[in-house]
């Protein structure tokens, strides 16, 4: 058991695992969902879960002000957001982006929350050393005005944040137990690691019998397979893990990209419907809209086979259906299901 400290925001209340039976008999496979887009506060999302740990963290060592990273509609940006308004904290998210034209999707709600969002046009230079620049200048304007800045990387992806994720791995298996799918296999999307590493190494460490797929969101390249060992090792380190792992050892599906991180993609869209229509459940289009469609694509390439026992993690991210590049293509497929009568 590790040692682990946080702030409960979830209140220690497991979200539900969900049997999803018009899909499973269409699918032929036994196909559940857990639940994480159900999360309390700021609209609900899986980051909730490392920020009780990065919180905790944060108010020990006396910060005012969160401050974090991402895209422009970055899911983990609204939910620290969410957590600095809870906990009387100042937030300011820095994006290496182009203003969308609009305020709309997460902005929106980052803003309805007292977050600043700060918004730099990429220049083509080396994204991370931007990323690195221009958050060290807002958290110098932030000190200068008295604020004490907590800094938390893109996703809450390092050994503090994925602690939320190593207790929901055992908060998982108690679930599958008490339902009787000790045998399935979880599969959840990868990003900036946080959320798989958590999962891995909580149901790796615990002897968990559940099996683990990720499904890649974004290019998984050689830095990326770097990175991931080296991650997992400092999380070894930091906590005395009694497992080893090598890169071989993670189980991550690359090639249901489409196309690159966050772009709008139709079979993405089409199995976000699906979902929808068969068990009225929202997925969006960047994290588990393309989870989803992999998982369909792994059931008709027989990579999952029939009669299986699947469990997708719902990480929540349903305001991106409101960011305007993936809006408008949605606006352009559903228009037949609105009818105008003047």
């Amino acid at each position: 058991m590790l040692q682990r400290n946080k702030i409960s925001i979830l209140d220690s209340q497991p979200t539900p695992i969900h049997f999803l039976p018009t899909l499973s008999k269409e699918l032929g496979v036994e196909l559940y969902i857990k639940r994480d887009d159900l999360t309390p506060f700021g609209a609900g999302g899986n980051k909730l879960r490392k920020l009780e740990y990065l919180l905790y963290d944060a108010v020990q060592k006396g910060a005012t002000t969160l401050l974090t990273v991402g895209g422009a509609q970055t899911n983990h940006g609204r939910l620290t957001a969410a957590v600095a308004a809870k906990y009387g904290m100042k937030c300011v998210i820095v994006s290496i982006d182009d203003y969308p034209g609009e305020i709309s999707a997460n902005i929106l709600l980052d803003a309805i929350m007292g977050a600043e969002v700060v918004l730099k046009k990429n220049d083509g230079s080396d994204i991370l050393l931007q990323y690195a620049e221009t958050a060290a200048a807002v958290k110098v304007r932030y000190e200068a005005m008295g604020e004490k800045v907590y800094e938390i990387p893109m996703g809450g992806s390092n050994t503090v944040g994925m602690l939320g994720y190593y207790e929901c791995a055992e908060e998982i298996t108690a679930q599958a137990k008490e339902i009787g799918i000790e045998d399935a296999i979880l599969y959840a999307g990868v990003g900036s690691m946080g959320t798989y590493m958590g999962l891995y190494c909580g149901l790796k460490n615990e002897g968990s019998p559940l099996g683990l797929t990720g499904i890649a969101i974004l290019p998984f390249n050689e830095d990326s397979d770097k990175h991931i060992v080296e991650y997992f090792n400092q999380i070894k380190e930091e906590y005395n893990l009694t497992i080893n792992a090598s890169r071989q050892d993670f189980n991550i599906e690359t090639g249901y990209i489409r196309g690159g991180y966050n772009n709008p993609d139709a079979a993405v869209r089409s199995a976000i419907y699906r979902m929808a229509r068969a068990e009225a459940i929202i997925l969006d289009p960047c994290y588990t809209g393309k989870v989803f469609a992999g998982i369909l694509d792994m059931i008709d390439e027989g990579r999952i086979k029939k009669g299986e026992k699947v469990i997708m993690l719902h990480t929540g991210g349903m305001p991106g259906i409101y960011t305007k590049h993936h809006r408008v293509e949605f606006e352009k497929e559903l228009i037949d299901h609105v009818t105008i009568i003047e």
